[in-house]
């Protein structure tokens, strides 16, 4: 192990050093201050006689006759089963003052990336608890499926409810994953010390920590140590999948300020920006994250991912939610003007979209009237839609009767189905039901996607009466 005291320039979270020996991408870093203190960081860039080291404490205190070593080695995280129930900082070390952690494994936080021979189709449901979620856009093991928010929204609010509701349904018998258990881990990045005591006081209240592992990384934190934080908890994540079979949700919250925390690194080495001021190389940073959610044939665990992040001005087509759209499998999408309404959670199932539902519901898997039901209020809500649009130019009465149940249908599908604030948790049964209570507010024969023998056995007559009586 060489020492250094070479130090030629301090930008930002950077430190650039001469060397004159090779030094790895990716190798961590010591650096001593004048003070004694210890300083931990990551080779950005090494080129010959130079590299670029990013500090993960941030670089106030350094100067240029403090000591650099390099170790040889690429950062790692130790991992074991006994990280269950404890919180941790955004570089991995304990902050719940409990004991030190004693790792039956150190893994590089890299990772490999899943051979996509090896990689199993995601197609086993995962139930929420969230009726905006679960009955219309449904999340599977193994998936990357994102919330797009704003800011503002009660993003948050809605994953702390996943995260303590989450679970895998009782398996169908003679499922190879039967006996495998479930398990969260939920890495903050850029939070504020307020977030984080609501993060910690709702897993502790709710009892949830015991089957999860927390990173907090705050906003007075340094960016660089932003960067490290989804990388930890995917490599944790990894280890109880593939190593100890359990099936695990990843929800990382806010993708938004990891970005910020990519763009400040890039100005500080002066890279030639991208979109907006962010990096050209932005889309593969992500998709590193992104596509570590998967199912690896042979194992039974599986790692599922929620990241959430924040659009900029509510712009959906900003670098962010953009290059996020493209390499995961679908989006939920919180709605401004539903949460003005005191919609809880307030999901826009119509611009919201889950690519792998379909592989994920139906006979066998849920339950399978799932999928008609499914189709059936998107359409019924998306005509209800157009509909409030013409209210608005020729009123109500100018509208057939038929118009008018969709109007309703919309309203009530707001008011009881996506709305159920964040401490109610329904069974997937519980959602189709109450889908059949609103469908059967409509007439039969307009219920064009569904089955007519799961009509016949699921329409409520009582309900269809009620709302001609309303009606007149």
């Amino acid at each position: 192990m060489k020492e250094y005291q070479t130090i030629t320039e301090i930008s930002g979270p950077l430190v650039f050093a001469e060397v004159d020996e090779p030094v790895g991408y990716d190798e961590i870093v010591e650096i001593e201050t004048d003070d004694g203190r210890t300083l931990r960081g990551q080779v950005l860039e090494s080129s010959k006689g130079v590299v670029a080291i990013q500090v993960f404490e941030g670089t106030g205190g350094i100067d240029r006759n403090a000591s650099v070593r390099f170790l040889g080695e690429t950062m790692k995280m130790p991992v074991t089963e006994d990280l269950l129930g404890r919180v941790l900082d955004g570089s991995g070390q304990p902050i719940d003052g409990g004991p030190e952690i004693v790792p039956e494994s150190r893994e590089d936080i890299v990772g490999e990336a899943i051979n996509p021979y090896s990689r199993e189709y995601p197609e086993e449901f995962i139930q929420t608890g969230v009726s905006g979620i679960d009955g219309m856009n449904t999340l599977v093991r193994g998936q990357k499926l994102p919330i797009f928010s704003g800011s503002g929204l009660p993003h948050n609010d809605l994953a702390l409810q996943i995260a303590r509701q989450a679970s895998v349904p009782e398996e169908e018998e003679g499922d190879d994953d039967e006996g495998s258990e479930f398990a969260v881990i939920f890495g903050a990045m850029g939070i504020t010390a307020e977030e984080a005591n609501e993060f910690m006081d709702d897993f502790e209240r709710t009892g949830a920590l015991e089957r999860s592992v927390v990173f907090m990384n705050l906003a007075d934190d340094p960016a660089v140590e932003r960067t490290v934080t989804p990388r930890l908890a995917l490599t944790t994540a990894e280890y109880l999948a593939f190593e100890k079979d359990y099936h695990v949700l990843v929800i990382l919250t806010d993708i938004t300020n990891y970005c910020e925390a990519l763009r400040e690194i890039g100005a500080a080495r002066e890279e030639v920006p991208g979109r907006r001021g962010y990096p050209g190389y932005m889309y593969t940073d992500l998709a590193q994250l992104y596509e570590r959610a998967g199912r690896i044939e042979g194992k039974e665990g599986s790692v599922t991912q929620i990241p959430i992040l924040t659009m900029p001005g509510d712009d959906d087509t900003h670098p962010i939610p953009d290059l996020t759209g493209y390499i995961t499998e679908g989006q939920i999408v919180m709605d401004r003007d539903l949460n003005s309404q005191g919609i809880e959670p307030p999901i826009n199932v119509l611009p919201s979209l889950s690519r792998l539902m379909d592989d994920g519901i139906g006979e066998g898997l849920t339950r399978g009237d799932h999928a008609d039901v499914s189709d059936q209020m998107y359409a019924a809500y998306a005509e209800g839609e157009d509909l409030r649009d013409l209210v608005n130019i020729v009123g109500r009465e100018a509208l057939s009767e038929l118009d008018n149940k969709y109007l309703d249908f919309a309203d009530r599908f707001e008011t009881e189905f996506v709305q159920q604030g964040y401490d109610t948790n329904r069974s997937i049964d519980d959602t189709i039901e109450l889908g059949w209570d609103l469908l059967s507010e409509l007439p039969k024969e307009s219920l064009n996607r569904i089955d007519e023998d799961l009509i016949e056995e699921h329409y409520r007559e009582d309900e269809a009466e009620a709302a001609e009586v309303s009606a007149d």
